[in-house]
């Protein structure tokens, strides 16, 4: 081992940029937070050469000019001044690391001025170096950062495609405007307008501007304050009847902190358990207020995971706040529901299904009491109807083992059972009884079939609905149209936040269009890397037969065939075990029966 040495100022800011410059995001995180500690009513963020550019601009409050060479050395920040103030942290930023961070790993301008001065000042940094020169300006600050990670090599080697970057810068500017619908964001993409929010100073505005009218239509408030704990939560959850395919938007802030909180997830997720699908996921835009010395933000560099003091009272106080608001929409749902006209007899459609006297007027089955309804004369026996229907339409199926044991795609001694809970296909084996899931054995097969398919059969959309996006999702379909059309996706682009169908898979015709585009942007999720083999995944998904479907027994013969020959038949395309068996000797056992 040789002799300890001092490092240079250069190499300890460029370790410290490990932990607070992860990607380029990390870069527009941390001057973004700036400019909104600044006061800025308007941020515009500029992203070029694949991300390694970077320019943000901002009309706060501007840095002093006695304070610019301070501003970029390590340690130094405005924002507190003693350790006790950590217990009070109010701005978004307070360790002052970030900017002593990114002039060690790229070449960085600063033009800012405040309004007590006529002038500004401009600083030129390289290396860690800083150079000082007056200039005029605008109040406000402007950061130009190029070239990030020039001199470190190995983290340029492990930076994702451009695409996938700004993606996360993307996700991160429209989290801000969220929580922020005072100030005006812009973020441009080599010289392209991505979105732009207007100060509305209006939450719901602000959500309309970034996704669309139809998201805010379906959204309902949430506010509640406990004085004596200090808490306030407000913002807006989706109503039950409007979810999305993954948890991609769920913006969860504490104190306008954008947070990844499993206490605020958890209450959440408990409280639309019985709302929703399993697979199902609200919208959710909620900020939680909590006293600064009640929850600690210094737990991480990136500060997007917090501590509460009292995690319990969090999680009780989140979840009734949601559940209050939820019972409130369906309380109000269900009495718009019974003050509606009775529906009159011509307003019903006829059919085969209702079996009443032709003296009988349906409409008076709606209006006349029970006990008049009983006294309703020369109603049609239903009883010799129904066995009728029952001996035309449904026939009981034959024991299938003989057929079973005919067919060479199958294993002798295959036996389908039945179904269980409409969602398993029982099979009795020689030497044991397996489960299948339906839903995920029909998704392995018709995954390896489109994998292996070099033309996917397309159905034509003559009319298709028009479908709001947000105006990031909508840039994230537009540079993968060309996979999408690969895959049997032909979309149009008829505004910034509306988009149509012009052709689907076949395979998916009977789904609403609305819903295939919410599982593909719920699962690309902002990460567009290895998206060709997400959109064969979210087709194989959709296309096979749901959990809680009943099944006939030639469809259960027909997804265990079709299953039996996968190539990798033991998981789905997710990783989720297909198939559980249960030895006989194992049943015997648990039953104590001997041999």
């Amino acid at each position: 081992m040789g002799r300890i040495v001092q490092l240079s100022k250069n190499v300890i800011n460029q370790i410290a940029a490990g932990e607070v410059i992860e990607r380029p995001y990390s870069v527009v995180k941390e001057l973004v937070e700036n400019s909104i500690d600044a006061g800025a009513t308007r941020i515009s963020i500029e992203i070029s050469n694949e991300c390694r550019d970077i320019r943000i601009a901002d009309n706060g409050s501007g840095i002093h000019p006695d304070d610019i060479l301070l501003a970029f050395s390590k340690h130094a920040t405005s924002k507190i001044q003693s350790g006790e103030d950590l217990y009070d942290i109010k701005t978004m930023g307070f360790r002052g690391e970030a900017l002593a961070s990114i002039i060690s790993i790229s070449k960085v301008t600063c033009i800012t001025r405040t309004k007590d001065f006529d002038y500004g000042t401009k600083v030129e940094c390289r290396n860690s170096e800083v150079k000082q020169t007056r200039t005029g300006c605008a109040v406000g600050t402007v950061m130009e950062i190029k070239d990030l990670f020039y001199n470190i090599p190995a983290r340029l080697k492990f930076l994702k495609s451009a695409k996938t970057e700004f993606g996360y810068i993307s996700e991160f500017v429209q989290t801000a405007a969220i929580i922020r619908p005072n100030i005006s964001f812009e973020l441009k993409f080599n010289g392209k307008t991505v979105f732009k929010t207007n100060s509305a100073h209006e939450q719901i505005i602000t959500i309309r501007e970034l996704f669309s009218q139809e998201v805010a239509s379906n959204l309902k408030p949430v506010l509640k304050t406990d004085k004596m704990s200090g808490l306030k939560i407000s913002g807006f959850v989706s109503s039950p009847d409007y979810t999305r395919a993954s948890k991609k938007d769920y913006y969860t802030y504490v104190n306008q902190r954008p947070v990844k909180c499993p206490v605020f997830l958890k209450a959440v997720d408990m409280a639309y358990k019985n709302l929703i699908g399993n697979t199902r996921y609200p919208f959710v835009v909620l900020n939680l207020e909590i006293p600064p010395a009640d929850v600690d933000v210094n737990v991480h560099p990136a500060k997007r995971e917090v501590r509460y003091k009292n995690p319990n009272q969090i999680f009780n106080f989140i979840f009734s706040s949601i559940s209050d608001a939820l019972k409130s929409n369906i309380e109000k749902s269900f009495a718009r529901n019974i003050s509606r006209e009775i529906p009159q007899a011509k307003d019903i459609p006829e059919t085969e299904d209702i079996y009443v006297s032709a003296d009988v007027n349906i409409a008076d089955v709606f209006q006349k009491p029970v006990q008049e309804i009983a006294a309703v004369q020369k109603v049609v026996p239903l009883k010799p109807q129904f066995e009728k229907n029952v001996q035309e339409n449904y026939k009981p199926v034959e024991h299938t083992q003989a057929k079973l044991l005919n067919e060479p795609d199958f294993i002798q001694e295959d036996i389908i059972i039945g179904q269980y809970k409409k969602t398993y296909i029982l099979i009795e084996k020689g030497n044991g009884l397996e489960i299948v899931d339906q839903h995920i054995a029909e998704e392995r097969y018709i995954y390896e079939k489109l994998k292996e398919s070099k033309n996917i059969d397309c159905q034509l959309l003559f009319i298709s609905d028009v479908i709001p996006v947000s105006v990031s999702d909508k840039n994230i379909l537009e540079s993968n149209k060309e996979k999408l059309m690969k895959f049997g996706y032909e979309i149009d682009f008829i505004s910034d936040t509306e988009v149509i169908f012009r052709k689907i898979p076949q395979i998916l015709s009977k789904i609403p269009p609305k819903d295939i585009l919410a599982d593909i942007l719920g699962n690309i999720s902002g990460d567009i890397d290895n998206i060709e083999e997400k959109i064969i995944i979210t087709t194989s998904c959709k296309a096979a037969v749901k959990a809680n479907t009943y099944l006939n027994q030639y469809q259960m013969e027909e997804i265990i065939r079709n299953w039996r020959t996968c190539k990798n038949p033991e998981t789905c395309p997710h990783g989720r075990p297909i198939a559980h068996f249960i030895e006989h000797k194992d049943l015997a056992s648990f039953f104590m029966r001997g041999k």
